[in-house]
This record gives C-alpha cells, structure tokens and sequence, in this order.
C-alpha cells in the first residue's frame, strides 16, 4: 500500500526542503569557524525547544527511561554531531554547490542501510536515487581534481552524507514512539554538547564574531535547523528515511539558486540538465516508494496534544 500524505505533512517538507537550501549559503557567508558554527545553531535549537518540552512534555521524558526511543535519539544525536562536524567545514573549504552536492550522497547510504536492516527497495526507488544523485553532482559540477584543500572538503562531504543517513535511520526509528518535539530535544541536545566539547578540545573560538555573523548563524538556527530538519523529523512518521534522504536532494538547485542570486555563483548552463535529472529522479523514488500505513500524525511541534503517560 501506497503512502497517503497529508496536507500538513506535504507543507512540512515544502518548508523544509527551502529552509535547508539555505544551509550552505549561510555558513560560506559566516565568518566564524565551522565547528563554532555548528555548535551554536544546535545549542540555539536547543534554547528555544527545551522550555517547551520540559513544560509540555515531561511525562513522556520520563517514559522514555525505559523506551528504546531515548537510546535512538542519543544515537540519532551523536551521528548528527558527526554530520555537521564533517559537512559544515566542506563548505568552508570546497564551493557550496560541490559541498552540496557531495553530502546529497546520502540517499545512497540510506539505501544500503536499509538493504542491511533487510527491507527490500523496489526497482523503480534504486533507479529513481541513482538518477537523482548523478542529476545532483551534474547540476553542481562536484569533482576530485582541483587538489588542496577542495579534496578534502570533498572528502568530508561524502562522509557528511553517510553521517546524515545514519541520522536519519537512527531518527526514523525513535520517531516511531516518540513525539517532534521531544526527539528534537534530545537529539540537538547530545549533538550540541558534542560539538561544544570537541570545539573546547581544539581550542575553536565560540564568540567574538561580527554581528553579519551572528545574524548568519541565528537564520540557519531558525531556518534549516528548527524549520528544516525538525519539519523533516516529523515528516519520519509518515515517510520513511530513504524517501527523505532523495527528498533533502532538492537542498541541491534551492542552494545553487541562492548561491546564485547572494553570492554572486553562477549555475552554469551545463547544469540545468543535471536539476531536471534530480527532479526526474526524486518524482520516480516518491511513486516507486512503498511504506505500511502510519499512525495518526502529531502536530509538528506538538505542543497542543497532551502528554503520553509514563
């Protein structure tokens, strides 16, 4: 049986495939370094999503003691810290598309976790991600070749998509019980002081920044962070990770657009054909898709519905 999305959840990830394109962009434009960037757009998170679990939704914190759910968020949490620390400095040392590009590998290792976790992806789902990723490095013109520090800003790229499926997997499953909100919650919070001890370990600095700055890392805290993955975060509950994975794909043309129109990064003309490959590709993984009927779906931030009971 086919997946039936709903209006809310279609919005969802409209929002968020937008508020995720404008990830690169804004961290090539921050001038602060990459780690601190990453630490204050979780520990933001953070800050504005505490209060309200803590209000709302501490009965289901205490549930969770004894529920899976806490293990998958903490993992989900770990790998996210993992994906930003690799991801986040490819931008900074490659060019936001090739950056870009490179961590929309993702769908690949998606696929592969679930082949391992022993689900079967249809004919039509491997064609559709393996047109999108190549649609993906056309549209950006990645490459290995021009040496220095672009390889190895290429190279975390790619480790940044395998990272970013992992957290996905690991969020798909704690989803599966646990609330938006909550999850989130958990999940930023273990990524956030993650980051913040590896930043304090290499003596990264963490404030000191212009205000350009600031506003630059509190628009990826409010957009691709709270709008972008936590509207995908709810979007787990009735789409499956490798769905998501080819979605987040169209972070690729959004970035290359804004890239374009702030930055002054031209798409060249090659590229186009490359954008409608994505598409076509993306189009074939949602029809291709397949995925049992989900429970009833929660409020994004789910701060209207009362708390599960321990």
């Amino acid at each position: 049986m086919r997946s039936r999305l709903d209006p809310l959840t279609i919005a969802a990830i409209t929002i968020a495939i937008i508020a995720v394109s404008s990830s690169g962009p804004l961290i090539a434009y921050a001038a602060a370094p990459a780690l601190a960037i990453a630490f204050w757009r979780n520990a933001l998170a953070v800050g504005v999503l505490a209060p309200v679990t803590l209000t709302r939704r501490r009965a289901e914190l205490r549930g969770l003691r004894t529920d899976h759910a806490w293990r998958w968020s903490v993992l989900a949490g770990l790998a996210l810290a993992g994906h930003f620390a690799t991801w986040v400095p490819s931008v900074k040392m490659t060019t936001v598309a090739t950056a870009t590009a490179l961590v929309a590998t993702q769908p690949v290792w998606a696929g592969l976790i679930a082949l391992w976790q022993g689900r079967r992806l249809g004919r039509w789902t491997w064609l559709g991600i393996g047109s999108a990723v190549v649609g993906a490095a056309i549209a950006t013109g990645a490459d290995f070749t021009r040496g220095g520090t672009a390889v190895v800003g290429d190279l975390l790229a790619v480790a940044g998509g395998l990272l970013a499926a992992i957290y996905t997997s690991f969020g798909e499953k704690a989803r599966s019980s646990t609330s938006t909100t909550t999850y989130t919650t958990i999940c930023y919070s273990v990524c956030a002081v993650l980051l913040l001890g590896v930043c304090l370990l290499f003596g990264v600095e963490l404030t000191g920044f212009d205000d350009r700055t600031w506003l630059a890392i509190i628009a990826l805290t409010a957009g691709a962070q709270l709008l972008g993955h936590s509207m995908f975060n709810y979007a787990l509950h009735k789409i499956s990770a490798t769905t998501i994975s080819v979605l987040i794909l169209l972070e690729v043309p959004g970035a290359a657009l804004l890239g374009w129109v702030w930055l002054g990064q031209a798409p060249p003309a090659a590229a186009w054909p490359g954008i409608a490959l994505l598409m076509a590709g993306v189009a074939a993984v949602i029809l291709g898709a397949r995925r049992p009927a989900a429970l009833p779906t929660p409020d994004p931030v789910d701060v209207d519905l009362p708390a599960r009971n321990a």
